[in-house]
């Protein structure tokens, strides 16, 4: 009971104090779901892909698909080669719905003729085998819900041979955090002001001349510590956490608010609840990404910003991640309430490090020094006065879009981190 009045206390401080001065985003409501289409190509065989918001959904199928977590990916396949190809669906959603089974969902109270035409209506959308030489095919494929944005693993086979295409597309409708930031824009930093590093030894200079930490929006106090540097984009780096189940963070308006006020009460899943603000480069994170467990107080989450750094050519993230463990009230935030982290924050980052080895794009890893030791037995604390204990390091992630097994994943960077008698982790094996 005690819990339950604190968790009402929490979701009532956090709707007094954002939802008035909160504004509702503008929602996409037209059918335009071709024109961000992601293209690829591979060979003499081309694909295009796009995720239908839930607005689109019903306008292309007539019903509400997002009711029913139903969500249809569009997929167009231009054959140039001497062979049909096959679309496997699985590759998309190992749960995929098949037409006639989205449809029976939607039957209930239905006529028999209603039925027979809305099965007729799903199975013409869907996307249909095979793609013969010299054709073009697209239709649609109906997978499990997500928002923000989705990973699309495009798996297509032919008589002795095959070929493959990650793409990640950002789905409409829900105001994800990312969409007011220009980290995805042109321009952010200068031509001149961007450095390329191709020697591991300056770019390990580089990365350990940041700062030590986060801090708040005026940078007069220092917070959590930026243990993580993630090297990659959007051809390798966040397709990987997309496919290890990473979403996206919902922007912090009125109506992300209420819903984390619901999901703080009824103790139901928001796997894209807002994150605050923390500070570097003299600006708020430009993406923040989350690993939600079964209700909004325990989460893993982190917080990147580009920096003015590339690493043979691929952009460099400066990130911050910590586990989150329940929730508590403060005076130290505008909301009154503030997530409790798990003071071993190294643990945090090492999940992180595990999990993505599984993403098959995480091509190396190592460790740079960061904020420095703090022993559990003097430890540090953050912008809320959480503390943290740390080895102090930071570790470094390089993604690439080739497929990398655990025992082909290298360990480089680390050069004078051990010399002092621990012991370095070596090399990633199963």
């Amino acid at each position: 009971m005690h819990r339950m009045v604190r968790h009402a206390l929490a979701a009532m401080a956090i709707a007094a104090a954002l939802v008035g001065c909160a504004s509702q985003p503008q929602s996409t409501t037209s059918l335009d779901y071709k024109s961000r289409a992601v293209t690829r190509s591979d060979g003499g065989l081309g694909v295009s892909t796009a995720v239908l918001s839930a607005a689109e959904s019903e306008v292309v199928y007539g019903v509400p698909l997002a009711n029913k977590s139903i969500q249809p990916v569009w997929v167009e396949v231009n054959n140039r080669e001497d062979r049909a190809y096959y679309l496997l669906s699985p590759g998309l959603d190992p749960n995929f719905f098949p037409a006639s089974e989205a449809a029976e969902a939607f039957f209930p109270g239905g006529t028999q003729d209603e039925r027979t035409a809305l099965d007729r209506h799903f199975r013409r959308l869907a996307f249909r085998n095979p793609v013969a030489p010299g054709a073009t095919t697209s239709g649609f494929v109906l997978t499990n819900l997500d928002e923000g944005f989705k990973f699309v693993n495009l798996d297509l086979v032919a008589d002795g041979r095959s070929r493959h295409f990650s793409v990640l597309a950002i789905v409409p409708g829900l105001r994800t955090d990312y969409h007011i930031s220009e980290v995805f824009r042109q321009g952010i930093y200068p031509p001149e002001d961007i450095v390329n590093y191709t020697d591991d030894a300056s770019f390990q200079a580089a990365l350990e001349a940041l700062p030590c930490c986060v801090t708040n929006e005026e940078g007069s106090r220092n917070g959590d510590p930026l243990n993580l540097v993630i090297v990659g984009g959007l051809d390798d780096a966040f397709p990987a956490f997309a496919r290890r189940g990473w979403r996206g963070t919902e922007e912090k308006w009125s109506g992300a608010i209420m819903k984390m006020v619901h999901s703080a009460l009824a103790g139901e899943r928001y796997p894209y609840a807002p994150v605050s603000d923390l500070y570097l480069f003299g600006r708020a994170q430009d993406l923040a990404l989350q690993k939600a467990r079964d209700n909004v107080h325990q989460r893993n989450h982190l917080r990147l910003w580009l920096s003015p750094m590339q690493y043979h050519g691929k952009k460099v993230w400066i990130g911050q991640i910590s586990r989150d463990i329940g929730s508590r009230l403060t005076v130290h935030t505008a909301t009154l309430t503030t997530h409790k982290i798990d003071p071993d924050v190294d643990e945090a980052r090492s999940a992180l490090t595990q999990d993505m080895a599984y993403s098959v794009t995480l091509a190396k890893f190592g460790f740079v020094k960061g904020v420095g030791a703090a022993p559990k037995s003097a430890p540090r604390e953050n912008l809320t006065t959480d503390p943290y204990y740390t080895d102090g390091l930071r570790c470094v992630l390089v993604f690439d879009p080739t497929h990398t097994s655990l025992a082909q994943i290298e360990f480089f960077l680390s050069t004078g981190i051990y010399e002092t008698g621990g012991q370095s982790p070596g090399r990633v094996k199963p």
